[in-house]
């Protein structure tokens, strides 16, 4: 019996309708091809410790000075985790509080920022998130966001404008990162541009965080002043977020993340946290993290044969950002196709026109033990079911994930 099912077991006998949601989830999971960027699929002992007894404690405050009484375990809990990923990324400070990547930013942006204040971070357009600057987030409307862009033909980061804008408009703080950048930022060009123009440096590290632990991408905390994370991705733990800084701005984001953009931490989430920093530290995610980046380098390639643009001609990361206008369709109806055929991505902006391409990633797929030769199988997949061939498409997906179970037989 697969671990995964066993939760699912006990519920069935007090929750018959919520077992079946349940059981619903992990047969989509194991019979099609998660190959969401944001996703992935964590270890059975991750699961673990969400599912644990520390589900039940309220720990507001932080280890030692707490609201509630009984935290002796909690604190531990999260000492351990504060310790691992500052260990792990070489990192002075490290809050895991925040509930999501999201959260992270909201934290590094009330301890640096004031509402008002000038920002300077990657367009919407371009692949910026939703916390850079968008209209419908805090983001947009407590600060003035000014984004910069990328190179038309290229696809890259224009540093010559980035620090065009910030001598033009001498931002309080400059955002590197991204949801759909599938290269590395050079994160000393971004420092040398902050420290011109007296700008704080974030980096919204969300989706590379994972390939900084297995030392398969740079690392931005020897360049900004704070690093905003998610703790999922291709970190292969429990969805949530966390901060890294130095010793210097420990204070101001601990203030920010309790009391003031959040209370109780979720001390399972943190517990979980912990353990899969544990497995990060681990030569084996090393091996992980560096067959990703093959991974997504080789199913970028076999795409391309198929008839895909790929942004920026390839990738760096786990993620791969493509256009099927040569396939006469734009993102959405691309998403659709493929959907039907149980292959599940995104759509995303692409750095060219108003148009939408596809936006997908290697992280899950390679948790699953999927090497190149099996990207290279997706790719024909992906051209089968974008031709229409829903059916016979759909079956020999589920016969490429059934080879490779996440949880195991």
């Amino acid at each position: 019996m697969s671990v995964i099912t066993q939760p699912t077991d006990l519920l069935r006998q007090q929750d018959p309708q919520m077992a079946d949601v349940l059981e619903g989830e992990r047969r989509r999971q194991a019979g099609s091809l998660q190959l969401i960027a944001a996703e992935n699929f964590t270890s059975a002992a991750v699961l673990a410790a969400l599912g644990s007894p520390l589900a039940n404690k309220y720990a507001e405050g932080y280890p030692g000075n707490r609201y509630h009484g009984g935290c002796e375990y909690a604190d531990l809990a999260e000492q351990t985790a504060v310790e691992r990923a500052k260990v792990l990324f070489g990192a002075e400070h490290a809050n895991v509080q925040p509930h999501s990547g999201s959260s992270a930013v909201l934290a590094a942006y009330a301890a640096l920022l004031r509402p008002g204040d000038t920002v300077l971070a990657m367009g919407l357009p371009y692949g910026g998130h939703l916390t850079h600057g968008s209209p419908a987030n805090f983001s947009g409307r407590w600060f003035d966001f000014v984004g910069y862009g990328v190179d038309a033909e290229t696809g890259l980061i224009d540093y010559q404008q980035v620090q065009d804008l910030a001598r033009a408009h001498r931002p309080k703080a400059i955002v590197c990162g991204s949801i759909s950048y599938p290269r590395h930022p050079e994160y000393s060009a971004f420092r040398e541009i902050a420290d011109e123009v007296g700008a704080y440096l974030i980096a919204d590290a969300a989706h590379p965080i994972g390939l900084v632990a297995g030392g398969a991408a740079p690392s931005p905390v020897p360049y900004a002043d704070v690093v905003c994370a998610t703790t999922h991705k291709v970190l292969r733990g429990p969805r949530g977020g966390m901060v890294l800084c130095g010793a210097e701005f420990a204070e101001r984001i601990d203030r920010a993340v309790f009391p003031f953009t959040q209370g109780g931490a979720q001390m399972h989430t943190i517990a979980a946290k912990a353990v899969a920093f544990g497995e990060a530290a681990r030569p084996a995610f090393t091996t992980y993290a560096h067959r990703v980046v093959a991974n997504a380098r080789a199913l970028a390639g076999a795409l391309e044969e198929h008839g895909f643009t790929i942004t920026t001609g390839g990738t760096d990361t786990h993620l791969i950002t493509a256009d099927p206008a040569p396939l006469g369709m734009d993102g959405p109806t691309a998403r659709g196709r493929l959907a039907a055929a149980g292959i599940v991505l995104d759509t995303c902006a692409l750095p060219y026109g108003d148009q939408r391409g596809v936006r997908l990633g290697t992280a899950a797929v390679t948790t699953q033990g999927m090497g190149e030769a099996e990207m290279r199988r997706i790719a024909a997949l992906f051209a089968a079911g974008l031709r229409g061939d829903g059916a016979k498409t759909r079956t020999e997906v589920n016969e490429l994930a059934q080879e490779f179970p996440p949880y195991g037989e």
